[in-house]
């Protein structure tokens, strides 16, 4: 039979079934890790998701045979096409069965509804915003995934590839062994940084206090910190309060660092949380009615695996050491929990300086992440 598309409506029954696709793809994958059904349904209910304030989206399911057979959402964001004066669209959620005929209509159906609204270039995977998943995997198919990234099957670039697809960009992940002491180095450089510029690491163990203390200037440090990145949306004042809302409950307020100066302001942050990939799995993207549990004991109970969800430093700081004093004070928190490697999540492949930093520890780059792009002006509609 030939490939059936079908335009879904985002209501929560119909996310639901757009976010189960992909975990039943994936079953008895060893290397994936589910997102949380209920997150995902936020992300693209335009009701719950305050980027939708400057995003449109379309979300398409493939269908062959009667059966689900893949999904695609074209998104668009206002913000950064205007900032960037671009008229670009973007691809993401995308999964499908190892079939080119799928794979190439879910994309044609994006593409379309892209050049619909004016559109001259497609490029993902990527999401709404910076905090959402993003860059088909390339390298490390045989590497445990982690929350914050995109796990797919080594057949999904070859597919891109044959429906035109080309390199955008590319982001490096790094395996870290936790060391038995802070590097000497790294000692060494933040007590020179801390005397040089004033600065000092400032901990917390009360939610509600670094909330309203810090939560603003931690998003709003985010967005000078990230603004220069590949394609970065600037969060909002709405999506500050969401995530601030959202998020910070869940830390580990050992594993959050703040580097603020000689009149408190916030200069830099650390942020680290116990890797969730195998309670994920197991809660297989549900809470209930047993996921809680797994969610709760892989946030409290043994893990040897801790991922750096986040390290974010002023423009004017960058490059100064300053990140030594967030290991500084992280690698004795790792060494307390039991933590024996460290994920670095993705980062721009050509951010040396960044990468640089993880010479002072046992590494090895184990994954490779790729978002492409496809020129639409010249094309049919």
């Amino acid at each position: 039979m030939a490939v059936e598309i079908r335009e879904i409506k985002p209501t929560k029954k119909n996310l639901k079934a757009f976010t189960q696709f992909q975990i039943d793809l994936y079953q008895g994958n060893s290397c994936y890790v589910p997102p949380l059904i209920m997150d995902d349904v936020a992300t693209l209910d335009p009701t719950s998701n305050p980027a939708f304030d400057f995003c449109e989206a379309k979300l398409f399911m493939a269908y062959k045979d009667g059966e689900p057979a893949g999904r695609i959402a074209g998104i668009i964001n206002h913000q950064v096409n205007k900032s960037m004066q671009e008229k670009t669209a973007r691809f993401g959620f995308i999964d499908f069965i190892d079939d080119e005929e799928v794979s190439a209509a879910l994309l044609k159906a994006a593409e379309d509804w892209a050049k619909e609204k004016g559109m001259t270039k497609i490029i993902g995977p990527l999401g709404f915003t910076d905090l959402d998943h993003e860059g088909m995997l390339v390298e490390g198919f045989d590497e445990l995934s982690t929350m914050a990234t995109i796990y797919n099957y080594p057949y999904y670039p070859e597919h891109l590839a044959k429906a035109g697809y080309e390199k955008e960009s590319d982001w490096v992940e790094f395996l870290m062994e936790v060391p038995d002491a802070i590097p000497d180095k790294f000692n060494r450089i933040a007590e020179i940084v801390k005397k040089k510029y004033d600065l000092r690491i400032l901990k917390y163990t009360d939610r509600k206090k670094i909330k309203a203390e810090y939560g603003q200037a931690l998003f709003h440090l985010i967005n000078d910190a990230y603004k220069e990145l590949y394609q970065y949306s600037m969060l909002t004042d709405r999506q500050i309060e969401h995530y601030i809302k959202e998020y910070l409950n869940l830390l580990n307020l050992d594993l959050v660092t703040l580097i603020v100066d000689k009149d408190g302001v916030l200069q830099g942050v650390g942020i680290s949380m116990p890797s969730m990939s195998r309670a994920l799995q197991k809660s297989k993207g549900k809470l209930f009615p047993f996921g809680w549990y797994h969610l709760l004991k892989g946030l409290k109970g043994k893990n040897d695996r801790v991922d750096l969800m986040l390290v974010a430093v002023r423009p004017e700081y960058q490059n100064k050491g300053i990140n030594a004093l967030l290991f500084q004070d992280l690698i004795p928190q790792y060494q307390k929990y039991g933590f024996k490697y460290a994920e670095s999540n993705p980062e721009m492949e050509s951010n040396a300086k960044v990468q640089s930093q993880w010479g002072y520890f046992n590494h090895r780059q184990h994954r490779r992440r790729r978002s492409f792009f496809k020129q639409l002006s010249t094309e049919n509609s």
